[in-house]
């Protein structure tokens, strides 16, 4: 959500932002269905950006009064189902851009690649300014991307990286989220010995996201994973049955599309043979919060306890369950401040910035979630080889203790968080909440 800490940014942005191309002031909707979920969702979204105006948009108001026309940004989502889009990346963005005297718009794919590639050809087609794409995925989104690099317009990869040395990456430390998912993980349940291991399961997201596939698990090495498995200490349920196999990509469950309905049969059947063959499961990595929703769908469903569970996210339904206990750790990456510096990004773009030395207006980002290299863009090779410029924000992880961060941060209530919660079992961010309700409601897909 946007606050009086952009409107110095804007102080200055929006006087070089005028030179940006017109647009029209509505929010376009290309693919997104009247009355779905998605839409419902996006649409509240939408309202609480035309909220009462900020500091930051008082300056662009101003700005726009001496003869701005606005620098119009559009935004290619993969999908809406996903409760933080809409409720936090989507608000920041659009709220940052309108108060440095731009406009916005916006395109829902609904988790269909051909979608997304049609609409990324329309903004295209409408001559928009500058493109922010959240990739369905990150290999067949290429040629649409090329052809918006083609036609001049600078493109933002927000969240998930697309192999493309022309575009601006901006996310969080994906490889560091990974990381302190597993270290709090492995300090709640350590490596036993090469004769008694103990038992991890692994849950992980699409495979066709870098994400899944590359940094989250570059993470869980770096926490010490993979050497607890080369040393026999940690046994994986659901890597190879021999014990081989390629590191990491044989190892654990990819969940389609990141949907909680996937992970949560994928865990079911898990579960089920764990139990016939007489085994425990000592813990559970899951490598975001609809992936985890769907492993505590099946530890309910099969009535197994809940054994310590990672996610990443900060999901108000994930939240809940860390303060019930049916969740150990969340990584919380505050997509309030990740928004904030896509849109100034997008502004700088706009204005003829250079990605590889744009850099972030102080104070624009919380110091907790700035990017450790500093406020300037930095290069960043990724897996397939190619150095984009990019901005890394640095993640928050949460566990019972210190849940009250996620409340100070408006990212929960705490009558939200404290859902179902008993007294006797209350963490210390549910002291003297009341136990009612049901627990807080989920989402369904990708990080």
């Amino acid at each position: 959500m946007f606050n009086s800490k952009i409107a110095g940014l804007f102080a200055t942005v929006v006087v070089v932002a005028a030179a940006c191309g017109g647009g029209g002031g509505a929010t376009t909707k290309p693919s997104t269905a009247a009355g779905t979920p998605a839409a419902a969702s996006h649409a509240a979204s939408q309202a609480a950006t035309s909220a009462a105006p900020s500091a930051g948009a008082s300056v662009a108001a101003s700005a726009q009064g001496s003869g701005t026309t606005g620098c119009n940004v559009a935004v290619s989502w993969n999908n809406f189902q996903q409760p933080r889009w809409a409720a936090h990346d989507e608000p920041a963005i659009k709220a940052t851009v309108e108060a440095g005297g731009g406009t916005y718009q916006s395109a829902d794919a609904n988790l269909v690649e051909e979608q997304q590639a049609t609409d990324i050809q329309t903004f295209i087609d409408k001559k928009v300014d500058v493109l922010i794409v959240l990739a369905q995925n990150t290999k067949t989104i290429l040629p649409a991307i090329k052809a918006a690099t083609d036609a001049g317009i600078p493109v933002i990869a927000y969240d998930r990286l697309i192999e493309d040395a022309g575009t601006l990456y901006i996310t969080f430390d994906n490889t560091k989220v990974g990381e302190l998912e597993a270290a709090a993980i492995l300090a709640k349940v350590p490596p036993g010995t090469a004769d008694a291991p103990v038992n991890y399961v692994l849950i992980k997201g699409n495979a066709a996201d870098p994400n899944a596939s590359t940094f989250l698990p570059q993470g869980w090495d770096n926490a010490g994973l993979k050497a607890a498995v080369d040393a026999g200490t940690i046994k994986i349920l659901n890597g190879p049955a021999s014990g081989t196999g390629k590191w990491p990509d044989d190892y654990g469950t990819y969940t389609d599309q990141w949907k909680t309905e996937k992970a949560q049969s994928n865990m079911e059947a898990i579960i089920d043979k764990a139990v016939s063959d007489g085994t425990k499961i000592d813990a559970i990595l899951a490598e975001n919060d609809s992936t985890a929703l769907g492993v505590v769908g099946a530890l309910t469903a099969k009535s197994y306890g809940f054994p310590p569970l990672s996610g990443q996210d900060g999901d108000p339904a994930n939240l809940n369950n860390v303060a019930l206990g049916k969740q150990y750790v969340d990584v919380w990456k505050q997509a309030n401040e990740l928004g904030n510096a896509a849109g100034a990004a997008a502004l700088s773009l706009c204005a003829g910035g250079d990605m590889a030395t744009l850099t972030l207006e102080d104070g624009l980002i919380a110091p907790d979630v700035a990017p450790a290299e500093g406020l300037t863009a930095v290069p960043f090779t990724t897996p397939g080889g190619l150095t984009v410029s990019s901005f890394t924000l640095q993640p928050t992880p949460l566990t019972a203790d210190n849940l009250q961060l996620a409340i100070d941060g408006g990212q929960i209530t705490k009558d939200a968080l404290c859902k179902g919660v008993e007294a006797a079992s209350a963490p210390p961010a549910c002291a003297g909440a009341t136990s009612s309700g049901a627990p807080a409601p989920s989402g369904s897909t990708t990080p």
